[in-house]
């Protein structure tokens, strides 16, 4: 019988956030695969746990993957862990979990730790409808490309930014989405120099623009305006009898209606002769 991969989130910076359950299954597992064996290690030293450890991590996800559904496949049981965080989030573990899926694998997650949900939460921005788009592409042209496509994007939108690129980014937001778009930028959460800023798009770049990012940020965008339905002829004809029973002549309602309703003013006369 196959064993059971484990997706085991780990604190992303506050190891007070490992919970019991976390810890039980690190320990109760056959073997770890980890992002980074050393910062995995660290983590089980802090537990007092010793297990065999196998290296799983974005350039060698073919070879490491098929000897852990190997092993899995064999009975073992298996614990994914990231540096921090949630595994399969914006990390190779999708990759691990859909080969596990492909062969009829059990795959458990476990709740815990993820910057992202962090971030949204303490942004001040609308929370009920969001999209996660990870890290956006180091080749500039396609990091605009990515952004011009989120233009209309009405839900709050998730980024993962490193320091070093954070400036090139925000200048890109801006431009974008305009300097007036809210963004809230939450910088080494659950950490000691944790820090959010909510601000605006344009704030935010000419600030970091004197002062040097230091730490991992999740970038909190809020969405743009939905757009406003246009209106109809038959709305304008509507509108156009509302002001007639104000007092007001055929014409001047026409002329007003169409003004309001951003309609044609001839076609909204030629059609309000015709009702009548």
């Amino acid at each position: 019988m196959a064993g059971t991969l484990y997706l085991v989130p780990t604190p992303i910076g506050n190891l007070g956030d490992i919970s019991r359950r976390m810890a039980e299954v690190l320990e109760n597992v056959d073997f770890i695969a980890a992002e980074d064996t050393r910062v995995t290690l660290k983590l089980l030293n802090h537990l007092g746990l010793k297990k065999p450890l196998i290296s799983y991590y974005r350039h060698n996800t073919d070879e490491a993957g098929q000897k852990i559904l190997d092993r899995l496949l064999g009975g073992e049981s298996c614990a994914l862990c990231t540096d921090a965080g949630t595994p399969a989030v914006s990390d190779p573990g999708e990759d691990l979990v859909a080969l596990c899926a492909q062969h009829g694998v059990e795959v458990t997650a476990l709740p815990g730790p993820c910057a992202l949900i962090v971030a949204l939460s303490v942004s001040g921005l609308p929370t009920g409808r969001f999209t996660f788009e990870g890290f956006l592409p180091m080749n500039r042209k396609n990091r605009r490309a990515q952004l011009e496509s989120l233009q209309n994007e009405t839900r709050t939108m998730l980024f993962y930014e490193a320091p070093h690129k954070l400036t090139v980014t925000l200048s890109d937001l801006r431009d974008v989405f305009g300097p007036q778009r809210r963004i809230s930028l939450c910088r080494e959460l659950t950490k000691l120099h944790e820090e959010v800023l909510r601000t605006t798009l344009g704030e935010a770049a000419e600030r970091y623009k004197a002062e040097e990012p230091r730490g991992e940020f999740v970038l909190v965008v809020e969405g743009a305006a939905p757009a406003k339905e246009k209106a109809t002829l038959e709305d304008g004809l509507d509108r156009v009898e509302a002001l007639l029973a104000e007092g007001l002549s055929r014409k001047d309602a026409v002329k007003q209606a169409a003004k309001e309703l951003g309609l044609s003013r001839n076609e909204l006369y030629a059609a309000a002769l015709e009702r009548k």
